[in-house]
């Protein structure tokens, strides 16, 4: 779904500027340059279209904010664009419960509201669970959190907690009080990093201390029990935001920096590393079957030799595409070249032969275009179940049946016998 944002500018220099950010974005603008337009624009639309409203503080019909306001009520998360930095209109911005504000002074603006943009629809993906016990706290907390789209889950209590996460896995980011009714909250982080790995859980210890020494205290027994961060309260809203966000950016940096090292860079496959890493927990458990396939594109350097790299690397990418699709619950990884693998675990090898021979003729009928050109290819395999203890030596059955398979005509299936 391609979402809408809702722009209200008055100066047309700046609106023509926001629209091109706003599409780079990859949103569809839907644009007014006074609040009565905008109401008119918005009364034919349904909210659940937009991602959110990019509003000016100060309109032609709406000098105070007024159309902060009417895009609020309109059930939409709220931007809000100033020329003025005065602490009158901040305070009066920040009382609203707006996404955030930015100073038309401010020379990163656009690329600021970029990135909040991209934010803001990849929160409607993000899960964030705040325990505590005062319900007023919570409340204050989850009415932030809604302003940046984010799934928001509650708890008074840390019952059960490591269960509730391992259910809900869009769960990113844990806000824990300390002066929970039955425990600790410091006791809690230290329990939940027993089974949630930094890299995949951030957590946020928070409490409210007068004393500048015992808020310090509190801050270093949180991170030396697990947390990644600290919030005192009171807070202001944008120190709130700040944390909440910096905490979900590690954990993407974390999993794209996972992603490459376990990718291979031209299909997106896991590559052989992650391949053998994968496999090799399966082969730990007591599985009932094991069953391991190697694939080889026939003739794939006639195809570069004929068609150039280019159409090669269209090949090799829709190829992977196929494999994907049908072995999405298996192991698959491209092993380098033409070569391909898939790892079936607790499939034997009677019931895998009709799967991947569904897979050849998939590949068989299918036409690789690229620049009007289209051209067929078939593809080998070789399959085994035989077993012993590491993936190398199924590896070494399979790459024998391979051969086999190429030696006898290719486009075919060869597995144990």
């Amino acid at each position: 779904m391609k979402y809408k944002v809702l722009l209200i500018e008055h100066d047309i220099v700046n609106l023509r500027v926001l629209k091109r950010v706003i599409g780079k974005a990859n949103l569809d603008v839907i644009s007014a340059t006074t609040l009565t337009q905008a109401k008119a624009i918005f009364s034919n639309t349904s909210p659940e279209a937009y991602l959110c409203a990019v509003v000016d503080y100060n309109l032609p019909d709406a000098q105070h904010g007024e159309a902060i306001d009417f895009a609020i009520d309109s059930f939409m998360p709220v931007v809000v664009i100033t020329s003025s930095t005065e602490d009158d209109v901040r305070n009066n911005i920040l009382s609203k419960a707006v996404v955030d504000y930015i100073p038309k002074k401010n020379a990163q603006i656009y690329e600021y509201l970029s990135r909040l943009l991209i934010r803001l629809e990849k929160n409607k993906n993000i899960g964030v669970l705040v325990v505590d016990s005062q319900r007023k706290q919570r409340n204050a907390m989850t009415s932030l959190l809604k302003r940046h789209n984010f799934i928001i889950h509650e708890r008074p209590n840390a019952e059960s907690l490591n269960n509730y996460l391992s259910e809900h896995a869009d769960i990113k980011l844990v806000i824990i009080d300390n002066d929970l009714k039955n425990e600790a909250g410091v006791d809690v982080v230290a329990d939940v990093r027993k089974h949630f790995h930094k890299d995949t859980l951030g957590i946020i210890g928070s409490s409210t201390s007068s004393a500048t020494e015992a808020s310090s205290r509190v801050l270093a027994n949180f991170i030396k029990s697990g947390a990644d961060d600290y919030l005192a309260k009171p807070y202001c809203h944008e120190e709130f935001f700040v944390r909440v966000i910096q905490n979900i950016e590690y954990l993407e940096q974390i999993e794209l920096i996972r992603k490459t090292a376990n990718a291979d860079y031209l299909t997106g496959l896991p590559n052989r590393r992650h391949f053998f890493s994968q496999v090799n927990e399966y082969l730990n458990r007591d599985l009932e079957h094991k069953t391991l396939a190697l694939m080889d594109l026939d003739f794939f350097k006639t195809v570069n030799d004929s068609y150039g790299h280019d159409h090669g690397d269209i090949v090799l990418k829709e190829f992977s595409k196929l494999l994907a699709k049908h072995f999405s619950t298996q192991c698959i990884s491209r092993f380098g070249g033409e070569e391909f693998c898939v790892f079936l675990p607790n499939v034997s090898l009677k019931e895998a032969i009709p799967l991947l021979d569904s897979f050849r003729v998939a590949v068989s009928n299918k036409r690789f275009i690229r620049k009007g050109v289209g051209i067929t290819c078939t593809v080998s395999i070789g399959v085994t179940s035989k077993f012993k203890r590491k993936v190398e030596s199924m590896l070494g059955y399979a790459d024998e049946n391979l051969y086999k398979a190429k030696d006898g005509g290719r486009n075919c299936i060869v597995g144990d016998g």
